[in-house]
């Protein structure tokens, strides 16, 4: 580093802002394939209502984070063009189009990005409440003043980089510290690989590793979230200590944090949390003549002055908004993926402080025959979540299936939410946009007579099962959640044997 400029962070600036880009690009294509039935104008939890309940009451409004749809009211067709815009965008950025003109182009750039992505979280309700929505966010505002490449990264925005993996990382340590027993007694990861909420295609053989390597793993996460955070900010010491050392203890710092996030890609899938995280580690990364070195009598490092009044202005800016989030890093009351601020900058981050040790799964089975009691029933097919056992678990983060993910969710709740009856209801009508999430319809697209939940137990199959069955997965039915639902004439939803806990007699 030297004073305002970062003249060995080029690299990193390249790689920050393409990467960041691209999980943007991800995360709109994301909404774009799934805002609609999830959440639009005939969505399981339609964005208009939640808008309209807002705009009844000043009060209500100001619950709502910023959204261009407050002044404009949401349809369908209006989401689709934010959403084909962001994607645009997002790919100019990643070709590094944008970076090649003064600094304000690509700022502009990412602050359409992050104000356009927050739009659509804002109005997300429940499909949209993941720590990584929010980090997406954060990583695009501070992306905005990386500058171009006209001109070294600024130093400031760098160590604001820094200051959002600590946050990250540090905060998911803490928030393991302070949560279940079994991150302190080392057997957290005995379970998580099989009880995660979306395993991936080595998920299995992780889970099966001895006993003596899942303790080592919690170990090593320990290590990279507790200790090694703290490293990133050694580059900082280059600018009062000469030598190569400082930038050394960076890079190996960012080093152990991309290997421990590599480590979860393979064998998860968080969508882009981990990817973001890897991204966002690159920023320590500090190479020697990656850029262009000002000559000794340049201003500012070579930047310029307008540019270091902007940049200084949000660092400071940042300093504040970050009191509450430093505070919540060592609070005994420590929040998990929490904003402070409408804008859902300097955030509280944190993930899995407690590991579930038993999976339960939600099966939604259906039937075109009309006496229930003596139909046969039919199992639909998410493109995530484990159904059927001999199905290997598939690689799809960093897209992220929200409504595979909701649907892990469930069990772990007190009763069975508003969206689920709604997506219940769905089938009984063979929607097509609900039928296009799943990963296969067994009615091919014809209306079932009824539909129901049953509750299942799953584990991961031993190996020498395996041999045996081929089976990926052993289950073992528990009981039936939801009784059969069905249609009573042509529009309500009866409930001949009475529903169980959170099912609704009527649809929307």
């Amino acid at each position: 580093m030297d004073g305002f400029a970062a003249v060995d962070f080029e690299f990193a600036r390249q790689v920050l802002q393409r990467g960041i880009a691209a999980l943007f690009l991800v995360a709109f294509v994301s909404s774009l394939n799934q805002f609609r039935p999830l959440l639009g104008e005939r969505g399981l939890l339609p964005a208009p209502e939640l808008l309209a309940w807002a705009s009844e009451n000043p009060s209500r409004a100001k619950l709502l984070r910023p959204t261009l749809f407050r002044r404009t009211r949401y349809t369908d067709r209006r989401l689709v063009a934010l959403c084909a815009a962001g994607i645009v965008v997002a790919a100019l950025l990643v070709a590094g189009i944008p970076q090649l003109g003064p600094p304000w182009l690509p700022m502009l750039a990412f602050l359409a990005l992050w104000l356009g992505y927050m739009s659509i979280t804002s109005i997300g309700q429940t499909f949209y409440g993941f720590g990584w929505e929010m980090l997406l966010l954060e990583a695009g505002f501070l992306a905005a003043f990386l500058g171009s490449d006209s001109q070294p990264p600024p130093t400031a925005v760098i160590v604001l980089m820094w200051w959002l993996v600590f946050r990250l990382e540090f905060g998911a340590g803490m928030i393991k510290i302070r949560g279940g027993r079994e991150w302190r007694d080392l057997t957290a990861l005995m379970y998580h690989h099989e009880t995660q909420p979306m395993p991936g295609p080595l998920s299995r053989q992780a889970h099966l590793l001895p006993t003596w390597f899942h303790r080592g793993e919690v170990l090593g996460n320990h290590f990279a979230q507790l200790i090694v955070p703290w490293f990133l900010f050694a580059p900082i010491l280059g600018l009062w200590i000469p030598g190569p050392w400082p930038a050394v203890v960076g890079n190996l710092a960012a080093a152990v944090v991309i290997a421990t996030q590599l480590w979860l890609v393979l064998t998860g899938n968080f969508a882009w949390l981990n990817w973001a995280t890897i991204v966002l580690a690159f920023s320590a990364v500090s190479v020697p003549g990656s850029g262009e070195r000002m000559p000794d009598a340049a201003p500012l490092g070579g930047i310029p002055p307008y540019w270091v009044v902007v940049t200084g202005v949000v660092t400071l800016g940042y300093v504040v908004l970050s009191v509450p989030a430093a505070r919540n890093l060592f609070s005994r009351r420590q929040l998990m993926n929490a904003s402070f601020n409408r804008w859902q900058l300097a955030n509280a981050y944190g993930a899995f402080g407690t590991v579930t040790k038993e999976r339960i799964e939600y099966v939604v089975e259906g039937t075109t025959d009309a006496d229930p009691d003596t139909a046969e029933w039919r199992e639909y097919a998410f493109k995530g979540k484990p159904g059927d056992v001999r199905r290997i678990p598939r690689q799809f983060a960093p897209y992220h299936l929200r409504l595979d993910w909701l649907m892990w969710f469930l069990p772990l709740g007190r009763s069975l939410e508003d969206w689920f009856t709604a997506f219940l209801v769905r089938l009984l009508e063979a929607d097509a946009a609900t039928l296009r999430m799943l990963h296969r319809d067994p009615f091919g697209g014809e209306r079932p007579r009824w539909v129901r939940v049953v509750s299942y137990r799953y584990r991961f199959t031993t190996r020498a099962e395996h041999r045996v069955s081929g089976a990926v997965w052993f289950r073992d039915r528990r009981h039936v959640l939801v009784q059969p639902l069905g249609f009573g004439g042509d529009r309500w939803l009866a409930l001949p044997r009475g529903a169980t806990r959170g099912a609704s007699p009527a649809g929307r």
